[in-house]
């Protein structure tokens, strides 16, 4: 297959896969109404181009059209999953803070990235709440195709890591799939993350943690927002 293989092989195979739909139709172009009169039998014909005794240069071997063929169908799959599977996709965007949870969404997902998600923001009684969202949890667990439409806003709840009503003093801690909270120690609140057992710390003023990076987002829809991204290193 060197004739196919050089510096544009790849290009030429890309585009005989993409233009026929079978191996036969691919051996079909390579038949010549000359052939056709000679044999006449359109058969033998494709055998004799298979074989390479016809056809205009080097002729693309069964086996590998087919590894091509399925690889290509495969490749086509797997975008149009991630497309479906990504809340993300295709939304217009325009406030920060949905872009952000957009740029993450893919890596939260497959587990490349936790993220730890502050909010601060006022409820429907006025009172000031905010809270420590698990991301990764989240998006298993919530619709996020309302939250990217704009039909539903991210929000604190009593069931994410940690959550705190300050007008009612009121705290509530929980571990999630993804981390476990440390809240009785002398660093504050922090999180461990429970796949490389890395700690997050929270604290603005202090060095986030190995992996982490604390990211303040703009956004004219909350009154604070805060992104810890923990990147997660597995072993090879």
């Amino acid at each position: 297959m060197a004739g196919l293989e050089g510096d544009d092989g790849g290009a030429v195979l890309d585009h005989i896969i993409t233009q026929f739909n079978s191996y036969e139709d691919y051996l079909d172009s390579q038949i010549t109404t000359q052939d056709l009169y000679y044999l006449e039998n359109e058969e033998m014909a494709r055998q004799l181009v298979e074989l390479g005794f016809r056809g205009s240069g080097e002729v693309l071997k069964r086996e590998e059209f087919i590894a091509r063929k399925l690889a290509a169908e495969a490749s086509r799959f797997s975008e149009r999953h991630q497309q479906k599977t990504l809340s993300s996709a295709g939304k217009e965007l325009k406030d920060n803070f949905l872009k952000a949870l957009a740029e993450r969404e893919e890596a939260n997902r497959n587990g490349k990235m936790s993220s730890i998600i502050f909010i601060r923001d006022r409820n429907a009684r006025g009172h000031e709440v905010s809270a420590y969202i698990d991301y990764a949890h989240r998006l298993k667990v919530d619709e996020f195709e309302l939250c990217f439409s704009g039909k539903k806003k991210l929000f604190p709840r009593r069931s994410d890591l940690s959550f705190y009503n300050w007008d009612r003093n009121l705290c509530c801690l929980n571990s999630s799939p993804n981390y476990q909270v440390i809240a009785e120690n002398t660093c504050g609140l922090l999180f461990k993350n429970k796949s490389d057992r890395k700690i997050i710390n929270v604290d603005p003023k202090v060095f986030p943690g190995d992996n982490t990076t604390r990211t303040p987002i703009e956004t004219d829809h909350y009154l604070q927002v805060v992104i810890y991204d923990h990147v997660l290193r597995r072993k090879l």
